[in-house]
């Protein structure tokens, strides 16, 4: 991103297709939707009206202490090196664009890759084992550890390895656009051995199908945390 607002919101899209296997979803004259100029710096905050009216997939983002922006879902696209998990919505990459080109995308809410930020990306992550979020936390028989390699940028990060041990916290209440949401929260302690970094990401999953519908996670070691939360989930 060029300037300081690392996740200005975006305003509009025009005839956009939401491309991928078997589904899509366009995006087209998003203002006439939401007509609002959501440039500035306050928090973002829609009407729960404003939400359910909007037809597409939405997010709110919070980079680390800047303004909460409102994010619209751009593409969904299959990833290609799931092949032993069959595709369903929460295992496409989603990719969520601001208005001034930054991107996040995300695979059933885990951050997988950022483009145009200030501060640095993600670049890539890879493992041999299905990230457990998308087997399901919520689901007794998911393995509670993972381990995978980062990659991100500046100064050319490659191939450090991270492991991960995922724990229950409690069942809560949390606010989605207002609206009491149960959820099971999760905490996944990360560690960065050959750097000697640890931190914690946070997840919030739907008891029943594990969907991840909020989240707090570090974008890559020595980067900032973001905090995702999900108004209105893609649908093939």
């Amino acid at each position: 991103m060029r300037i300081n607002k690392k996740l200005l919101p975006l305003v509009t899209l025009s005839a956009v297709l939401v491309g991928m296997s078997g589904c899509s979803q366009r995006i087209s004259a998003l203002n006439d939707t939401i007509k609002l100029a959501f440039i500035g710096d306050d928090d973002v905050k829609l009407t729960t009206e404003q939400v359910k009216a909007n037809p597409y997939a939405s997010i709110y983002a919070k980079l680390d202490d800047m303004p909460q922006a409102f994010i619209a879902l751009a593409f969904a696209e299959p990833q290609v090196t799931l092949s032993s998990i069959r595709p369903t919505p929460d295992t496409l990459e989603l990719k969520w664009l601001s208005a001034d080109k930054g991107m996040l995308v995300t695979r059933n809410g885990r951050l997988v890759k950022t483009h145009n930020l200030l501060a640095g990306n993600l670049v890539a992550i890879a493992s041999t084992q299905p990230d457990p979020l998308l087997l399901g936390l919520h689901l007794s028989n998911t393995p509670k550890m993972w381990t995978r390699t980062l990659d991100w940028q500046p100064n050319y990060h490659f191939g450090y390895i991270a492991s991960s041990q995922f724990n229950f916290i409690a069942e809560e209440n949390i606010l989605i656009n207002d609206t009491p949401t149960q959820a099971l929260h999760f905490s996944e302690m990360v560690s960065i051995a050959a750097l000697d970094i640890h931190y914690q990401n946070e997840f919030w999953i739907k008891p029943n199908n594990g969907q991840v519908i909020k989240s707090r996670q570090k974008i890559a070691p020595n980067l900032p945390f973001i905090d995702i939360t999900l108004l209105k989930p893609f649908a093939s």
